[in-house]
């Protein structure tokens, strides 16, 4: 699988970087661009649930997508998850109390099985929005980063 993803501006935004006094800063502005890029990819993710939610019951995958911030073991890194609150785990014997209801059952819609077809919803949410992701990240930190440096 091949993946091309053009970003402009790289000599520009170097520039800006350096003029910029705090890390703090910094990781603050790339986590409000992430979190806001990867909003792209749950309301995909939330088109392509709703595509394949049974409307017979009343847990609804859809709502129960979210994103979240995560932790690395470098602190210079942002991550940020688009994912199922609820997990998929089945070991719990007390459900979450969600909106959408019990869903941990996404992972089975998701991923194939031997005995059922997978519809996969998340991963073609990220895979067809990659360039409108880095697009927003990009367009988000310029802006946040202008507004840091004009202080």
């Amino acid at each position: 699988m091949s993946l091309d993803v053009q970003i402009h501006g790289i000599d520009e935004l170097n520039r800006k970087l350096k003029l910029l006094t705090s890390s703090k800063a910094a990781k603050r502005i790339a986590r409000k661009a992430a979190r806001q890029a990867m909003n792209i990819v749950r309301d995909a993710a939330r088109a392509n649930a709703k595509a394949i939610d049974d409307p017979e019951t009343v847990e609804k995958i859809w709502k129960n997508i979210a994103v979240s911030g995560g932790k690395s073991r470098n602190p210079n890194d942002i991550v940020m998850r688009v994912g199922v609150r609820g997990g998929a785990s089945f070991s719990n014997p007390v459900p979450p109390n969600l909106s959408g209801g019990d869903t941990r059952h996404w992972r089975f819609k998701e991923f194939p099985t031997a005995n059922s077809m997978g519809v996969p919803f998340m991963r073609p949410a990220m895979s067809s929005n990659i360039q409108k992701v880095t697009d927003k990240f990009s367009q988000v930190f310029s802006v946040e980063l202008d507004k840091e440096l004009a202080k």
